[in-house]
């Protein structure tokens, strides 16, 4: 059991000023935490919404983390490629790629594990994992199978030789045909769980190009230059077109589905024994299909065209 307390010294809802008074507590952890009556005010027991007096104290008393577990488990994969180095992966959308806080079994690993052997390079929590794409974004992923591979598709990424193509659903109608997105991404001042553009940022560097316009949406093919946490998402936002059904950059009023319409549709990267260019695509999910058909339909479009 961890214990900790703090005084009250600004005017906030108290689940969002336990997670600023305390940054390894996170908003949603601090809202289980209130309603569970693990986080009290002065004694009392209290709602997430409610605001502390100035000076009261807030004691925190959250049991220990479940621990994270790397058991392979039997859970199904796309496999869409596999040699003795790599495996490419096709992941569903809701699929969480490694065990974490919060998710700590039933992760694209441990379904990884199952299957093969992985390489050793990315700790004892990330075997394999070269690059991640986000729980709700679905596509394609590459896998390292030894530590040999895993350097080599690293050394890629790296590099910036490798492909890596999303098609998104956006807000908007894009009056350019293609364009370029360059700004530095880091933590968000605002909100320690978002990502945002600041001026200390990595850089980041975003390509895109319209594939059809809808009116109020767009369907745009984005091809990452480097790989920051969310770039995508963030970049999109930051030039006005958040991805439809993005629940933590984009509005509250957007298209129906199970996350952001954001997909890893085709991925490339040199086979790290060989050297042959290996280069892979994989269909949108099937919700991602409906609601551009939806969408074709209302905009007077073609229905079979091919995405």
């Amino acid at each position: 059991m961890e214990i900790k307390e703090f005084t009250v010294d600004q005017k906030l809802r108290l689940d969002k000023l336990v997670a600023v008074e305390e940054p390894t507590i996170s908003r949603s952890q601090a809202k289980a935490g209130i309603e569970a009556g693990n986080i009290t005010v002065d004694g009392n027991v209290v709602k997430p919404k409610d605001i502390a007096e100035l000076g009261a104290t807030v004691h925190i008393a959250l049991p220990d983390p479940e621990p994270l577990d790397l058991t392979p488990e039997n859970i199904p994969l796309d496999i869409v490629y596999e040699d003795d180095d790599v495996i490419v992966v096709n992941k569903p959308q809701g699929m969480v790629v490694h065990p974490a806080p919060g998710h700590p079994n039933h992760t694209l690993v441990n379904a990884l594990l199952y299957h093969s052997p992985l390489s050793t390079i990315n700790g004892k929590f990330r075997p394999g994992i070269v690059h991640r794409i986000d729980k709700d974004t679905s596509g394609l992923l590459m896998v390292a199978k030894n530590d040999h591979a895993h350097q080599s598709l690293s050394a890629q990424l790296q590099a910036k030789t490798n492909l890596r193509e999303y098609v998104a659903i956006v807000h908007g109608n894009f009056k350019e045909d293609q364009g370029i997105v360059r700004a530095p991404l880091g933590r968000s001042p605002k909100d320690r769980k978002k990502q945002a553009v600041v001026a200390d940022g990595r850089p980041a560097v975003t390509h895109f190009r319209v594939l059809e316009r809808y009116g109020d949406y767009t369907l745009i093919a984005c091809r990452l230059e480097t790989g920051r946490t969310h770039q995508i998402r963030v970049h999109l936002a930051y030039i006005g077109h958040p991805v439809a059904g993005d629940p933590l950059y984009g509005p509250k009023k957007t298209l129906k589905g199970a996350g952001q319409f954001l997909h890893a549709r085709e991925l490339g990267f040199k086979q790290p024994t060989t050297g042959k260019e290996l280069v892979f695509t994989a269909p949108v999910p099937p919700i991602f299909a409906a609601t551009i058909e939806k969408l074709r339909k209302q905009a007077g479009l073609p229905v079979d065209k091919a995405i």
